[in-house]
Formats: structure tokens, sequence, C-alpha cells
């Protein structure tokens, strides 16, 4: 699954346009010698909204004022919420795989079922994912990602061979929200 950004990051949004409309009105107060808190406060409510409009075109500016963690933590919920709400859950061995990319945030999560997670370590997702996730950022986003998908088929045909009676029960499709 492939999506634009994990979170919106109104708080970084909001808290950066406020910022930058600060800083902008305190070089027109300085600017024109006219600097009271009267004259302050105007500009800053003046410049914020146009800042605020700037820093939704350009959703990158707002990773400034996004903590790695936080980032992390909007990935992985995200992730978490989309293998639910895509029903990966609801195969018959419990062997749905979820490879999530976030674009904003080149961040990558693989989620396995408990089928497989019970047989594959995380660590093994893990490696796979930030793997995947450099190749994104290193612009080998095509072969990084056929990479991945064959290692994992790799990882589940080692530990989950194909049944005679086996058939794809999810849609190999790629996903976006």
């Amino acid at each position: 699954m492939v999506v634009e950004e994990s979170d919106r990051y109104l708080e970084a949004e909001r808290l950066g346009a406020l910022l930058v409309a600060a800083l902008v009105a305190a070089a027109v107060a300085v600017a024109t010698r006219h600097v009271t808190i009267w004259s302050y406060i105007p500009l800053v409510l003046v410049a914020y909204f146009p800042m605020l409009v700037l820093f939704r075109r350009f959703p990158r500016l707002k990773l400034c004022f996004v903590g790695p963690a936080r980032q992390a933590l909007a990935v992985h919920e995200r992730a978490l919420a989309s293998f639910f709400r895509k029903g990966l859950y609801r195969t018959r061995h419990e062997t749905g795989i979820l490879i999530f990319i976030s674009l904003l945030e080149r961040k990558v999560w693989i989620l396995g079922d408990r089928g497989i997670n019970a047989k594959i370590p995380e660590a093994s997702w893990r490696e796979l994912a930030d793997e995947l996730a450099a190749g994104l950022r290193e612009g080998r986003a095509a072969d990084a990602l056929c990479h991945a998908v064959d290692a994992c088929g790799d990882l589940l045909a080692r530990h989950f061979p194909r049944g005679e009676d086996d058939r794809n029960e999810l849609s190999d499709e790629v996903l976006t929200s």
C-alpha cells in the first residue's frame, strides 16, 4: 500500500505557519522601524494564513516541526489501521501481509498477520522495510520494491509451502488511500 502521508501533522502545520509568520512580521516591523506590540500582533495574524497555505501546499515543510519518533509512530499507526481496514487479516491461515509505504515520511512498515508472525520474526520484516526505505530515498523505488516483494515471497514460501488447495485470498494490486 502506498500513501502520500501517514498523518496531516496539523500541529506541525500550525506551529510552522505561526513561527514563520512571526519571523516575517518581525522582519517587516524592523524594516519599517515601527516595532510595537500593537503593530506586531496584526502583522503576525496577516502573515499567518499565507504561511498556513504554504505549509499545506508543500507538506515536506511540516516535517521540520515533527520529530522522527512522531513520524515513525504515525506511519506505524496508519499501517496497522490500513491492515485491518483493508481486511488483510481475513485469510484462512492468517497469512496476510502488508508492505506499507508512506511517501512524505519516506518510511516503510511491513506487517504480517498472526500466522506469519508466529513463524517469522519481526526483525526479518524490519530489515526488509529498512532496505526498501533506503531504496526509496536513493531513487531506486521500483527495484527496491521488487526486491522486497521477492524477499517476502521467499520468506513465505519457506515457512508456508503452497498446498494443492491454496488459492490467492487477497488482491495482489497496489493499494492507495
